[in-house]
């Protein structure tokens, strides 16, 4: 066992070396440049935004008629600064420059960032009604569930899916890193990964989730249900002549409306649709189309049952 020290005396020397190696590793660190979106404004955030999207039942109690135009208001009034400060610092980081943070960048991008909160905010309200189809779809599509309070309070999937649809948002209006710093938050609460580049419609329904993964240039229609486990991924990563991965092509598959995916599916490629009312069982790995109304199993195993005689 090594001796325990009495001091901190070497503390100088660990603190040069960690201080050394910064410059040996020079993409783990940022150093001289605007300042970056901090993670837990981005959490305060969106805890305001569900909030307004769900009024009454989160952080208020005896929220009123009489009294919520004062008490969004003022959630609004916050989140206005607070986006307006994430939003030009996602801007300068993603404009990729190594020139020094000057007052003069900012101020540009400051007010681009004001435009951005405004059009974002003014989403709300369509959000929430895109939000309440999915709450629908949740209760209708789970004979398990009691009520539509029980979707809003307790389903891991509609998490996913509201902090999706505001980061998708953000995404459309092409605010970067804040989108996916959103849906990884998620990802980290729910264990359902969907990017905020996926276009996905109304009346979506996400039952368990856990190990759900929705790719970038994934799109789905209205009315689907995903299961636990389902991945909607990429075949292979494509590559340009300099050897860069090719980032703007579909990799993702299309899902079609109506469409039950069931747990443990693998659904990969650009390429790939999943026709209306298809059917996909559970398990089952797919990289080429299925057309309308089709379900697709795999084949029964043979079970072999021994009682405890048995060698």
């Amino acid at each position: 066992m090594l001796p325990i020290l009495e001091n901190k005396s070497c503390l100088p020397e660990i603190t040069e070396k960690i201080v050394a190696s910064y410059k040996e590793g020079g993409t783990t660190h940022h150093f001289d440049h605007c300042p970056l979106p901090r993670y837990s404004v981005v959490v305060e955030v969106l805890e305001d935004l569900k909030e307004i999207l769900y009024p009454g039942y989160r952080n208020r109690d005896c929220l009123r008629s009489s009294n919520v135009v004062y008490h969004v208001g003022g959630i609004v009034d916050r989140l206005y600064d607070r986006l307006v400060v994430l939003c030009e610092r996602a801007l300068c980081h993603g404009q990729r420059s190594d020139d020094v943070c000057t007052p003069e960048k900012r101020f540009a991008l400051e007010r681009i960032a004001h435009q951005k909160a405004q059009e974002f905010l003014q989403q709300i309200p369509d959000i929430r009604k895109t939000l309440a189809k999915d709450v629908e779809a949740a209760y209708a599509g789970d004979p398990a569930c009691q009520s539509l309070d029980e979707v809003i309070f307790c389903y891991p999937g509609l998490e996913a899916i509201t902090i999706y649809r505001l980061a998708h948002a953000l995404y459309e209006l092409q605010i970067p890193l804040i989108p996916r710093m959103m849906t990884e938050w998620a990802h980290s609460k729910t264990g359902i990964d969907i990017h905020p580049g996926a276009t996905i419609g109304e009346y979506f329904f996400i039952d368990h989730g856990t190990g759900i993964v929705i790719g970038a240039t994934t799109i789905i229609g209205n009315w689907v249900k995903l299961y636990q486990g389902v991945t909607l991924g990429a075949v292979s990563f494509p590559k340009d002549e300099t050897g860069e991965l090719v980032r703007t092509t579909k990799r993702h598959p299309t899902i079609e409306d109506n469409v039950v995916i069931y747990a443990n599916a693998t659904i990969l490629g650009g390429n790939t649709v999943i026709g209306k009312d298809a059917v996909i069982g559970s398990s089952v790995w797919l990289t080429s189309p299925v057309p309308p109304g089709t379900t697709v199993t795999i084949e029964k195993p043979g079970l072999r049952i021994r009682n405890a005689t048995e060698g």
